[in-house]
C-alpha cells in the first residue's frame, strides 16, 4: 500500500482504536490503575524528604516529578507485544496480512487511538499538580512545551517499537512475553518510573543516559518539569530520537525476517 494511502487510511484506523477503548473502557480504567506506581513512590519519597532533601529534591519537588511521571506514563504506554504474541499464537495475524495496510500501522493506532480516553485521567492529575506545587509543574516557554511535547511522542515511539521488536520475536520462538517481563523490569529501574535519575551514583547515571530507558519517561518528565536549560534539553532530545531510529530499523528487520517464517496455527 502506499504512502498517501496510508495516511488516508490513517484517520479511519484511529477511530476503530478509539472506539475499541470506548468499548473496552473498564478494561482501560484497570490499565490505569495497574500504572500509578508513581503515586505510591511520591508518598515514600515525600516522607523521605520531609527530614532532609535527597539531592536536590525536596518534599514538593518529588510531588511535582512524581505526577508528572503518571501523567508521562499514561501518555506513552503500548502494549502492541502481548497483541503480536496472541495474534501469533492463536494465528488471527494472517488475517491482518491479508489487509492492503501493514499490521504494524494497525496496531500504532489501535494504541493512539486510546489517548482520549487517558486524558480524561492525565487533565485532573497534571491540574491537581498545577494547583498544589505550582506551575512549575508544566513548561514554563514556548520551546519548552515543543521540546516536552517532541520527547514525549519520541518517548512513545520508543516504547511501542520495542514492543513490536519484542513482541515479533514471538515468531522465532514459542513466546516472547518472558522478554517483555525483562524489559520492564529494566525499565522500571533505569527509566527514572520509580525515582529520578539524578538520585543514581555518577557512574550508573552515565550508563543510564545512554540507554533507552531514560528516553521513555525521564526525558518527558524532566522537560514538563523545567528541569533542562535549553542547550541540555536538545541534547538529551538527539539521544532520544538516535534511539527512536535505532529501534525503528530493529524493529522493522526484524518483522520483515519474522513475517518469512511466519504460519499460521491455533485457532
Amino acid at each position: 500500500m502506499s504512502a498517501g494511502s496510508t495516511l488516508r487510511a490513517l484517520p479511519t484506523l484511529l477511530r476503530v482504536g478509539l472506539s475499541e477503548a470506548v468499548a473496552y473502557r473498564a478494561e482501560m480504567f484497570v490499565w490505569v490503575l495497574s500504572t500509578t506506581m508513581p503515586l505510591i513512590m511520591m508518598a515514600l519519597w515525600t516522607a523521605v524528604a520531609r527530614e532532609a532533601p535527597v539531592g536536590q529534591y525536596g518534599s514538593q519537588d518529588f510531588v511535582r516529578y512524581f505526577l508528572a511521571a503518571f501523567v508521562v506514563r499514561q501518555m506513552t504506554g503500548a502494549w502492541a507485544a502481548w497483541m503480536i504474541n496472541y495474534e501469533v499464537r492463536q494465528g488471527t495475524l494472517a488475517m491482518r496480512l491479508l489487509r492492503p495496510i501493514s499490521p504494524l500501522w494497525g496496531y500504532a493506532a489501535e494504541n493512539l487511538g486510546a489517548m482520549p480516553m487517558r486524558l480524561f485521567v492525565v487533565v485532573p492529575v497534571a491540574s491537581f499538580a498545577v494547583y498544589t506545587v505550582g506551575w512549575q509543574s508544566v513548561p514554563q516557554t514556548a520551546w519548552g512545551w515543543v521540546f516536552f511535547l517532541v520527547s514525549l511522542f519520541g518517548g512513545w515511539l520508543i516504547t511501542f517499537l520495542v514492543n513490536v521488536a519484542i513482541g515479533t520475536l514471538s515468531l522465532y520462538m514459542e513466546s516472547s512475553t518472558k522478554l517483555m517481563d525483562v524489559w520492564l523490569a529494566l525499565f522500571f529501574v533505569c527509566s527514572g518510573y520509580l525515582y529520578p535519575v539524578d538520585l543514581f551514583p555518577p557512574v550508573w547515571r552515565t550508563i543510564i543516559d545512554w540507554l533507552p530507558f531514560r528516553y521513555q519517561i525521564g526525558l518527558p518528565v524532566e522537560l514538563m518539569t523545567n528541569a533542562h536549560g535549553f542547550g541540555d534539553a536538545l541534547g538529551l532530545l538527539g539521544r532520544q530520537w538516535l534511539w527512536v531510529g535505532l529501534m525503528l530499523l530493529l524493529s522493522l528487520g526484524l518483522w520483515k525476517r519474522g513475517l518469512k517464517r511466519f504460519a499460521a496455527f491455533g485457532g
